[in-house]
């Protein structure tokens, strides 16, 4: 599973009716055919960004994306899109498990992370 390693995802006016979903960053998720991947917002970010992935794309705190093993051979990679939204560009930390292990990744949405592990 890969996500983006940007240090800046873009953002664009989302056009949602709710103002703490004002902004959105479309970015893509790659999954091993096969896989089951879930995302979530970290602890303390419910309500202040959201995720969708998939044909509705309806944002939410979590999303879980499924890569259909395919017919006709060995496991390949699959391309998803998807995002997230938020009211203000920020870092939003997300939390993905797939196959079993969870792994934090820090999105910079409209903004850049601080890298530098200062408090």
């Amino acid at each position: 599973m890969a996500v983006p390693d940007a240090p800046v995802l873009s953002v664009e006016q989302a056009g949602e009716a709710d103002p703490a979903a004002r902004l959105f960053a479309k970015w893509g998720l790659v999954v091993r055919a096969g896989r089951i991947v879930d995302l979530r917002l970290a602890p303390g970010w419910q309500g202040r960004a959201w995720l969708g992935w998939g044909g509705t794309g309806t944002p939410a705190a979590t999303a879980t994306v499924h890569a259909c093993a395919p017919d006709d051979g060995p496991a390949q990679w699959m391309a998803f899109v998807g995002g997230t939204w938020v009211a203000q560009a920020a870092c939003v930390p997300l939390i993905v498990t797939s196959n079993g292990q969870d792994e934090r990744v820090d999105l910079g949405i409209g903004v850049p992370c601080d890298k530098s592990g200062a408090p």
